[in-house]
Formats: C-alpha cells, sequence, structure tokens
C-alpha cells in the first residue's frame, strides 16, 4: 500500500531522511519508531508529499506521488487521512465543524455532510458531541475528533504523527484500542511515528526502527523477535547487557508457557541456571525472552532439541 523508496531529504546542511525504504503493506499497523531527531516526522510528511524528497520515489495505492503534479496530488492526498500530535483543530467551529471541514473542501453537498459527520462521530465514539467546541473536550475527545476527521475522505492510508505523546497513558490505551479497531473493520492501512515502545508493543504488526535518518532495522514484529541480535527484541526485553560469559539467550515465540526448560533438563545430562527474562505480550501475543546458563556433556544436544522447539538462540 505505501512504498518509499530511496528517500533522501536535506534542509541546508541537514540531512533529515538519508536513503530510506519503507514498504508497507495493505491493511497492517507499521510502526516507525526513533527518538527526535530520528527523520520519523519528515518521514511521514514525505509519505503524502507536505515535504517533497530531495530524492526517492513515494508510491501510495500503485500511485507515485511523487510524478504527480498540484491538481492530481491533491485528489490522492485525499484517500491519505492524517492524525495530528496536537489535534490541530478549529477552535472557532464545532466538533461537527471540524470533522466537516476536509468535506468541504471536497464539495460534497451539505445532506452528505451532515450525514457523513454523524456517522464519523459515531464511529469514533462521540455520538451527540457534535455542537460541542473544541475547548470543552479532554484531550482524548480532541484526538477522537480528529480521528473522525481524518476519517472524512473515507481514506485507505491513515498516517499517525505521534498521536497518543500528549495523552495519559489510560487515554493513549483507548485511542490505540480505537486505531485497531478501525484498522480491522475498515481495512485502512495505518502508518504511525512514535518514540513510545509501548505503542510498538500493543497494535504494529510491522516496524521501522530509525536513527539520524536511516532505517536500522525492519519488518514484522514477529519476523524482528525471531533475528538474533534484533535491537527490536533488545529493546522490548530489557535483560543486562553484556551477557555473562557462557550464558544463552532464549526466545519463545510460540506459547511461552510452555514447560520447555523443564523439558530439557529432564531429556538431557544439562543444568540450567535462570539469569533473567520476561514475558511481554506484543500485539496479541505472548513472547518471552529468558536468559539461562547450560552445562553438562549433552549441552549441544539440549540446544538442537530447544531449536527444534523453535526456540531462537
Amino acid at each position: 500500500m505505501i512504498q518509499a523508496s530511496g528517500l533522501r531529504k536535506v534542509y541546508g546542511n541537514t540531512v533529515a531522511l538519508d536513503g530510506v525504504d519503507l514498504h508497507v503493506r495493505e491493511g497492517e499497523i507499521y510502526g516507525v519508531l526513533g527518538q527526535s531527531g530520528a527523520g520519523k516526522s519528515t518521514l511521514l510528511r514525505c509519505v503524502n508529499l507536505l515535504e517533497r524528497p530531495t530524492a526517492g520515489t513515494v508510491t501510495v495505492a500503485g500511485q507515485d506521488l511523487t510524478a504527480l503534479r498540484s491538481g492530481d496530488l491533491n485528489r490522492a492526498r485525499q484517500r491519505i487521512g492524517m492524525i495530528h500530535q496536537h489535534f490541530a483543530l478549529l477552535s472557532s467551529r464545532t466538533v461537527a465543524g471540524n470533522v466537516a471541514f476536509p468535506l468541504e473542501v471536497m464539495g460534497v453537498p451539505r445532506a452528505e455532510r451532515e450525514r457523513r459527520v454523524t456517522e464519523l462521530l459515531d464511529l469514533v465514539g462521540l455520538s451527540g458531541r457534535g455542537g460541542d467546541r473544541p475547548n470543552q473536550l479532554s484531550g482524548g475527545q480532541k484526538q477522537r475528533v480528529g480521528i473522525a476527521r481524518a476519517l472524512a475522505g473515507n481514506p485507505s492510508v491513515l498516517l499517525s504523527d505521534e498521536a497518543t505523546s500528549a495523552l495519559d497513558p489510560a487515554t493513549t490505551q483507548s485511542i490505540l484500542s480505537l486505531l485497531k479497531r478501525l484498522n480491522t473493520e475498515l481495512g485502512l492501512t495505518i502508518l504511525l511515528i512514535t518514540h513510545e515502545m509501548n505503542v510498538v508493543k500493543s497494535i504494529c504488526d510491522s516496524v521501522a526502527i530509525m536513527s539520524d535518518g536511516r532505517v536500522e532495522e525492519s519488518g514484522t514484529i514477529a519476523d524482528l523477535i525471531r533475528t538474533p541480535g534484533s535491537r527490536l527484541t533488545r529493546e522490548i526485553f530489557p535483560l543486562p547487557e553484556p551477557a555473562p560469559a557462557g550464558s544463552i539467550t532464549l526466545t519463545f515465540t510460540g506459547d511461552p508457557h510452555q514447560p520447555v526448560v523443564s523439558e530439557v533438563v529432564r531429556k538431557f545430562d544439562v543444568d540450567v541456571s535462570i539469569l533473567g527474562g520476561s514475558i511481554e505480550n506484543l500485539a496479541g501475543s505472548a513472547v518471552g525472552r529468558l536468559r539461562v546458563s547450560l552445562s553438562g556433556d549433552e549441552e549441544a544436544s539440549a540446544l538442537d532439541f530447544l531449536r527444534a522447539r523453535g526456540v531462537v538462540l
């Protein structure tokens, strides 16, 4: 659904993006994770060409946006919704007026606008609040208005620019749950940027980790968790580094509650010392990581057994 190839963005002497490739499949929630200055926001704005890249191409739903002229580009953007970090609501308009604004720009007749606004406010859990002003709403409610507005044009792609960073943890979770529901019910492809690992853990199917304008690693959460040495795995499961000499880190990507370690002890002549570990819920699936020390005559056979059971070493 979204493909960026060789994206480069330069501001004077500052290289904000340096050869970024991004491949987002239709219907997935894709997170771009990184600290301030990593290039996340610039990448997001290049996807809908609010920033035109210095080099490279951006294709959305089969259209090369970088090749479109102004009028065609504006029409293509109508299929790309955008959620902003600080809501970006018009204080002079009601909630309904804010949601209706993009429909007015698109020339949608009044009766159809009103029907669509009512539908959207109900979808995001704000039924009956259309006559309120933004200053009467909580932060979470303001973001729900922003989401409804982003959905006004029936987009196939939704871009989220740190949509939860200004919210408290409970409200953040409610907004993430809403985005996940919209992804499932509407088939929306969602590209979100965040500096919060919890956002990635909660709803993302895939992730790209950025630093200094480059993508350090990318892929599905499941594939990265299975990749030895993955930065994502290290950040989700922050075991003490460096690992003690002779220790082994085991990653369980199936059912982490299966008694695999006790099976090893029963089947092989080995001793297992547990040095640390944890279980995390990643997009609805439990994943475990355990650091152990193995010793004994059948250590090699025990490791082969673990690999055969799907444990990543």
